[in-house]
């Protein structure tokens, strides 16, 4: 018997400094399966970070990672950046139930 769980991406049209990531609406998978949400960002500027969070019912945003360019690698995550920057992947690895969640994509620029 095979368990799903669903981990729940919501469509999102996130405007921040006048770029927009588009996601897409849901996706569901089995408990153990590496799981790739992707974010497109066309609009996306030389100095934007793409970041990823995620939410659960009654609680705030967590932050999950970012970057800038390539490969980014945590514990929990990675992301994957198109060489044209824009579009890139979140890899979340063996998803369990307690990855079941809102996750969004957004660009914000780097403030030096």
């Amino acid at each position: 018997m095979r368990l799903v769980i669903g981990v729940t991406v919501f469509l999102t049209l996130g405007t921040v400094i006048n770029a927009k990531t588009t996601q897409p609406s849901s996706m569901d998978c089995a408990e153990g399966e590496d799981v790739n949400l992707p974010c497109n960002h066309s609009t996306i500027g030389a100095n934007d970070y793409i970041h990823w969070y995620r939410q659960n019912p009654n609680h705030s945003p967590q932050y999950v990672i970012h970057g800038l360019r390539d490969t980014v690698n945590r514990s929990m995550a990675s992301l994957t950046i198109a060489s044209d920057r824009k579009s890139s992947t979140l890899v979340l690895p063996q998803v369990t139930l307690r990855d079941a969640a809102v996750y969004y994509c957004i660009l914000r620029e780097a403030h030096w």
